[in-house]
């Protein structure tokens, strides 16, 4: 469903990695490892279309996403390091924002939902400036609880995370994977998901 052929990312005049070859299918798990400065985020940007590749293509579904565009865009929920909150707004607040841009049609009761299950109860009208980093990074991970995504590409998703936090996003990962979803994910932390085929790229394979 998604497939990388021989791509290359450069950074001015050096290449991070070249050649790197890789699919990912329904129910797959990919963990993208390597050393610090290999080129893991600039994958991942590439491979939702952020990033321009210096050599190589993506596609998804057959198709190459640059061609796909909106198409691909509805099926990716992409998580950077960067959770992509407004400090001045409340976590519902920038939950509707991203569910308006994403195209979904979540109601407010869905979003305090997904928010309340992501461990923010009482906490969904708080201005995000008031919340601690691992709030402010569950505000970004209920993304994940509102669906209409099948490839979720994340980036040190469990950065800030307390050991519950830990625990639900490994469960949310699992059943998405068990309902057929993709997830691309990088982590410094040791992590425990049960389904999916799991598979792993190392960067530092391709360095040149």
């Amino acid at each position: 469903m998604l497939q990388v052929r021989d791509l290359e990312c450069r950074r001015g005049d050096t290449s991070l990695f070249s050649a790197v070859n890789f699919a990912l299918g329904a129910g797959q798990l990919m963990h993208v490892k390597g050393s610090n400065g290999s080129g893991k985020t600039s994958l991942m940007r590439i491979v939702c279309g952020l990033f321009e590749p210096a050599a190589g293509v993506v596609t998804w579904r057959g198709e190459k996403i640059r061609e796909l565009r909106d198409e691909f865009n509805r099926e990716l929920t992409y998580i950077g390091h960067l959770n992509g909150i407004k400090d001045e707004l409340t976590a519902v607040e920038n939950l509707t924002i991203y569910a308006r841009f994403a195209g979904l049609a979540a109601d407010e009761p869905r979003l305090r939902d997904a928010l309340h299950q992501m461990g923010l109860k009482g906490r969904a009208d708080l201005p995000s400036k008031v919340l601690s980093q691992g709030q402010k990074r569950r505000v970004a991970l209920a993304r994940l609880l509102l669906g209409g995504t099948t490839l979720w590409v994340l980036d040190e998703p469990f950065t800030a995370l307390d050991t519950r936090a830990i625990d639900l996003l490994q469960t949310v990962i699992t059943q998405h994977l068990g309902s057929g979803g993709l997830v691309m994910f990088t982590t410094h932390q040791d992590v425990e998901i049960s389904a999916g085929a799991h598979c792993h790229i190392n960067l530092d394979t391709w360095a040149n």
